[in-house]
């Protein structure tokens, strides 16, 4: 392995296991290029192994606690799942109005709480900047599954994992965003993490109500990536080498009325996939509603049921990247 130049006796690995224990993830603005490439190699040895032998005890000993102030079951069944597949426990926290936040108990409380029983705590929340809260008040790391619209680095890390494992690069890419770009944090973090990387165009099409915020699409302006705003797919899909499809969260609207008028205005088939090009990828974060039709999934650009399992390995290492065992 490669060394680095601030201590050439430590191989690179080393170096980032290091540089990791104990940190918090709270948004991908924290992850270089190399970051990303090593917590993606980390991936690529945690998928070889539980494919070779299923579960380890790497993380033997080692609880994690699962804070979901949200209804989830993607992200914390993929935490539950990472953290046992590597020999850990789980607290598992889904029902929070259950417990004692129900009682008024405030969010740092709650974590200088768990952390008494927790070496490292996963925590998502309705309210932006949430898990930075979160972070101030712990000794223990935490990791961000999702803070209201802000971000949901954990699914970016994965989301860009899969493009890797699906396409074979992250450089040369033609990425378009459709549906919810507004309330949708997963775009909003794969924009900014894509942005680290060369010769990206970002194309994103949504909505005139459902565009994506400007202070996003600034942070990507200021590293040199070309993006255009679209209200149709039909120009852009044949260029497309990612499409990424979101769902109109109906839960973030105040009024049911606006929901209503975008609900369905954007709906992958395989008639419509017939402009696209042959070798690319369609992915979503999950929940569908009507956005993918069940009639594209045996397409095998269809890579959003094997994006979840790639974020089963993601999160793998990133837990034992935070626990000095990676």
């Amino acid at each position: 392995m490669p060394t680095t130049s601030s201590n050439p006796h430590l191989p690179f690995g080393e170096n980032k296991q290091a540089e990791w224990y104990g940190k918090d993830i709270i948004s991908v603005k924290q992850f270089s290029r190399n970051d990303l490439e090593y917590v993606f190699g980390v991936a690529h040895e945690m998928r070889g192994m539980v494919e070779r032998v299923g579960t380890f005890d790497l993380l033997k000993g080692k609880i994690l606690a699962n804070l979901f102030y949200e209804p989830s079951t993607r992200t914390s069944s993929s935490f539950t799942a990472a953290m046992e597949r590597l020999g850990g426990s789980v607290i598992p926290i889904n029902e929070v109005k259950y417990s004692s936040v129900s009682k008024g108990e405030s969010l740092p409380d709650t974590i200088r709480t768990l952390e008494c029983y927790a070496d490292v705590i996963v925590l998502r929340h309705p309210e932006t900047g949430s898990a930075a809260i979160a972070a101030k008040a712990a000794k223990k790391p935490v990791i961000n599954a999702g803070d209201g619209v802000g971000e949901h680095p954990t699914q970016a890390l994965l989301d860009a994992f899969t493009i890797m494992e699906e396409l074979g690069r992250l450089n040369t890419l033609t990425v378009t965003m459709l549906g919810d770009l507004k309330y949708g944090r997963t775009v909003h973090s794969l924009a900014r993490l894509l942005s680290q990387f060369s010769n990206i165009r970002l194309n994103y099409v949504s909505p005139e109500i459902l565009k994506m915020p400007k202070e996003v699409m600034d942070e990507v302006a200021e590293k040199g990536v070309p993006q255009a705003e679209f209200s149709s797919l039909e120009n852009v899909l044949p260029e497309t080498d990612v499409l990424y499809v979101t769902r109109v969260q109906k839960e973030r609207f105040e009024d049911p009325a606006d929901y209503e008028k975008v609900k369905s205005a954007y709906v992958i088939d395989p008639e419509v996939m017939k402009a696209a090009k042959k070798e690319m990828a369609v992915l979503h974060p999950l929940p569908r509603v009507t956005e993918i039709s069940m009639d594209f999934d045996d397409d095998p650009r269809a890579a959003y049921f094997r994006q979840m399992e790639y974020g089963l390995y993601v999160r793998m290492a990133l837990l034992a990247m935070v626990l000095g065992k990676a």
